[in-house]
């Protein structure tokens, strides 16, 4: 028997997608003028989350490798700017939310109950995925968030599936985790873990930049109180305050001791990266890590935006959910998976401040 052609509508399954719109009744007719709306969005919303799941997926795969080949990096880092861009566009998927006004939202709103967005595992997948500590988490409705999604997970098709994937992701090795690997792997100043006297590299390196950042800051107390008239006491306790601050920062005084010297060595070779990013060979790693932190900035404006979506809509009510609504959003934006890369920008020093990197032949381009 001959095949019939391929089309559109065959690939795309659309006879399929496009008869899944009917809410709680499964029956297009019975939903609200507004309900299509909501629940399109919605829904698009979870494609664009399987998407972002893969890409990150594939980003994570090849970063977690043993020892990751440079020609791999920008493959990395090309499935991350994807996943970026996906959050990017989904951001702008708000305004069309927000052309649902308050009293339309109303009219179905409460059927809903307990239904919560909060129940998109895909979403709380992508945070497990990207690292996010159980002791990160805010509390949902009184509970453990992940714990409150498992109990609602009953024995339905969609029940099924969420309690599986939500099992399964935490069993995989977070990007994060992959991540610190790799930055644990950084040669700094041509010395790499393993290699005769890196742990003592490792800590000179630290504590040159200290001294430079803490006499960067003695300079920067009397320019202030030649000009300000400000008392020079309590600013140079602010500053004392700051280079304290990187200190314990970089030598990983807030990580029990077991783990100290490792990450103490993932916080140096993001240092290293940022600090060295004009090196040839540090191009591409400092482009990775603008992504890591790009990708994390575009979770965060998502959720802010939802939040200032969901106060514009309802305003502070208790969510559907039972959680605090917009107070239990706010709370989740001030989530930051990859902390390190956030608090490196704080202790950087400018290019004529730094001491010049050792052994700076291990960082250029190969003589042809």
């Amino acid at each position: 028997m001959i095949q019939p052609p391929p089309t559109y509508w065959d690939y795309l399954q659309l006879d399929a997608l496009l008869s899944l719109q009917g809410g709680l009744e499964r029956d297009e007719s019975k939903l609200l003028p507004d309900e299509l709306h909501f629940v399109l969005v919605h829904q698009t919303f979870e494609l664009w989350f399987k998407l972002l799941l893969s890409e990150l997926r594939l980003a994570r795969d090849h970063l977690a490798e043993p020892r990751v080949p440079e020609e791999h990096v920008p493959f990395v880092v090309h499935h991350l700017r994807r996943g970026g861009t996906i959050l990017e566009h989904t951001i702008d998927a708000f305004r069309v939310m927000e052309t649902l006004t308050p009293q339309d939202f109303l009219a179905f709103r409460d059927k809903l109950v307990p239904a919560s967005g909060f129940q998109s595992f895909q979403m709380r997948e992508l945070e497990i995925l990207l690292g996010l500590e159980e002791a990160q988490r805010a509390a949902y409705a009184g509970s453990n968030p992940l714990d409150h999604i498992e109990k609602l997970a009953g024995d339905t098709p969609a029940g099924r599936l969420a309690r599986e994937r939500l099992q399964a992701v935490r069993g995989e090795r977070t990007l994060r985790a992959a991540l610190h690997d790799w930055l644990h792997r950084t040669p700094i100043h041509g010395s790499s873990p393993g290699d005769p006297g890196d742990e003592g590299v490792v800590e000179r390196f630290l504590a040159d930049y200290l001294a430079r950042l803490r006499a960067g800051h003695a300079e920067k107390l009397a320019r202030l109180t030649a000009v300000l008239a400000t008392d020079p006491a309590a600013l140079a306790r602010q500053l004392e305050a700051s280079t304290d601050a990187a200190r314990d920062f970089l030598e990983a005084r807030d990580v029990d001791d077991a783990a100290r010297p490792r990450a103490r060595r993932v916080r140096a070779g993001a240092l290293f990266i940022e600090s060295y990013r004009e090196l040839p060979l540090l191009a591409w790693p400092r482009l990775l890590l603008d992504t890591v932190v790009e990708l994390e900035e575009q979770l965060v404006l998502w959720r802010t935006r939802h939040a200032r979506m969901v106060e514009r809509v309802i305003g502070r009510r208790v969510g559907t959910g039972g959680s605090s609504g917009v107070d239990y959003l706010d709370q989740t934006a001030r989530h930051r998976i990859f902390g390190e890369l956030w608090t490196v920008r704080a202790v950087l020093l400018a290019r004529d401040a730094l001491p010049g990197p050792a052994a700076s032949d291990r960082y250029g381009f190969a003589p042809g």
